[in-house]
């Protein structure tokens, strides 16, 4: 097997599952030999729950048309006669 992140040598490792539902409990895994990356069926299912896809405008640049924009005092500038 080959890490996802550089191609390096991926090897069967074993780790202590603090958060398991059952208490601690050992999982095995794959950790890459050359930038120590972890590949192991619980981090996976974390990293699939958590991408999401972002909407973007075709141009790439923001559209502000809807939004209100509120101009205080700060925003003025006085000047000395």
């Amino acid at each position: 097997m080959n890490c996802s992140r550089c191609r390096g040598l991926m090897v069967e490792d074993h780790f202590l599952d603090f958060e398991g539902t059952l208490g601690h409990m050992w999982t095995t895994g794959h950790r890459c030999m050359n930038c120590g990356h972890v590949h192991d069926p619980v981090i996976e299912q974390h990293r699939l729950a958590r991408v999401k896809t972002v909407p973007a405008l075709p141009s790439g640049e923001p559209d502000y048309q809807d939004e209100e924009v509120h101009l205080g005092s700060e925003s003025y500038i006085a000047r000395a006669a």
